[in-house]
């Protein structure tokens, strides 16, 4: 399988590489190798690599923001949107956005045509495929909020368009299968006062800046908030603020950051993360869940 997609590299314009360092694709800039690492041009091109895949392993990684590669590699193929999934356009007063664009990218274009509600993605870090994929929210506002429907390629090839009341997007979660990659994302918008807008968009950077470490090597919130708690809270009081497993430590700006302190490897971080569930659960008995998601080989 390999062999024939890396024959595939002549012949398309999609970038396809071998035993790849895909670790440093991830905001933790850490973990192993991919066997087959492919940057996709476009919707062809991705129908072709799918079917010269043939269902066998493959993970679409984003923006990496919320990816946690094992140290030991992905034994199958990594796919990354390209350049032709980069796209935002205003059509029939729906707005359609390419997968690969970044969410912060979509909250400024928004604010540039004066259009409200998309404030929040300035707040979120990734791309508008995983946004969707895992109903991506902050400061009260959700991707649910604003999504119209989205177009998915299967693992098959094959294009399907799949409407809001289908996706069943809840907190972090939706229907949508994991085969199924999110090429893109038609909204809902309403037009708005710009001056506005900006401001609630200023206010949103002004509180992750206070409350987030997001100058640091690490992917956003790290575990979903169980209900009626915030996980942040439930770490700290279980003592694991600061603590550290080799050079990944939990951020002592929020707690539910784990930080790759520059030669951190993915077992630290996940080594880190599995002690942070078990003393939250020995305390409260609450199971924290991952938000992070986790692939590779252990």
């Amino acid at each position: 399988m390999s062999k024939k997609i890396i024959e595939l590299a002549d012949k398309l314009k999609s970038k396809i590489y071998s035993d790849y360092n895909a670790g440093k694709h991830t905001w933790f800039r850490t973990g192993g190798n991919a066997k087959i690492f492919a940057i996709v041009e476009d919707n062809l091109e991705l129908e072709i690599i799918l079917n010269e895949i043939n269902n066998e392993n493959f993970y679409i990684i984003g923006s990496g923001s919320n990816l946690l590669i094992r140290d030991n590699g992905y034994n199958g193929t990594l796919i990354k949107l390209g350049k032709g999934f980069n796209t935002i356009n205003i059509n029939d007063n729906k707005l359609e956005v390419g997968a690969s664009i970044l969410d912060i990218n979509l909250s400024n274009y928004a604010l540039r045509q004066n259009i409200e509600g998309f404030e929040f993605y300035s707040g979120i870090p990734g791309s508008i495929g995983g946004a969707v994929k895992m109903n991506a929210g902050c400061y009260g506002s959700e991707t649910v909020d604003v999504i119209n429907s989205i177009e998915i390629c299967d693992n098959f090839g094959q294009r399907k368009t799949i409407t809001k009341d289908k996706l069943n997007l809840k907190y972090r979660s939706s229907d949508i299968n994991k085969t199924d990659i999110v090429t893109k994302a038609i909204f809902e918008f309403n037009y708005g006062d710009q001056n506005l807008i900006k401001d609630k968009i200023n206010q949103i950077k002004k509180k992750r800046l206070e409350s987030q470490p997001i100058k640091n090597k690490t992917s956003g919130s790290t575990f979903k908030n169980p209900k009626n708690h915030h996980a942040a809270k439930l770490i700290e009081a279980a003592g694991c603020k600061s603590t550290n497993y080799g050079d990944a430590y939990v951020s002592d700006h929020h707690a539910n950051f784990l930080i790759n302190g520059g030669a951190a490897s993915a077992t630290d971080i996940e080594n880190l993360g599995k002690s942070i569930v078990e003393k939250v659960y020995t305390k409260f008995n609450v199971k924290l869940e991952w938000e992070v998601k986790i692939i590779g080989e252990k």
